[in-house]
């Protein structure tokens, strides 16, 4: 039997110098970085989902939407990880993903939340999103990329 893709969202925070926020997981602490995303509740409406995710990762609640991306983005996760991730219910994620622009001040940023995923963070430029993500995720920030390109 083939695990199912878990329903998720994905949030690309932008400062008012148009850089991206990025934060390391605690529970993968090497180099790499990734942006707010989560799990989507029953019956959630997708933005109200990746609002309540970026607000249980970051405390950020301070936020614009300034676009929600038309297609969905897809990952599958590694052989290693399988069984793993999400009680082993999943083998990877399908995500909507939202632009969105951050208006707070930057001490609204607080990673020791509830139940805290994250351990330090940063602002990258767009043009160093690639180069930081975990392989099996380069595909889908790559495919963001392209869209903030647009922009």
């Amino acid at each position: 039997m083939k695990l199912p893709l878990r329903i998720g969202v994905g949030i690309v925070l932008l400062n008012n110098k148009n850089k991206i926020f990025v934060a390391k997981r605690i529970d993968n602490p090497k180099n790499f970085w990734q942006m707010p995303q989560g799990g989507v509740d029953n019956k959630e409406k997708y933005l109200k989902a990746a609002l309540r995710e970026l607000k249980e990762e970051t405390s950020i609640t301070s936020v614009e939407l300034i676009k929600e991306i038309d297609e969905w983005y897809t990952y599958e996760l590694p052989e290693y990880l399988l069984g793993k991730i999400w009680k082993g219910k999943f083998r990877g994620q399908k995500q909507k993903w939202f632009i969105m622009k951050f208006l707070g001040n930057e001490n609204e940023i607080k990673l020791n939340t509830k139940n805290p995923e994250f351990f330090e963070w940063k602002w990258i430029k767009i043009d160093e999103l690639t180069n930081v993500v975990v392989k099996f995720k380069f595909d889908v920030y790559k495919k963001i990329y392209e869209e903030l390109k647009k922009l």
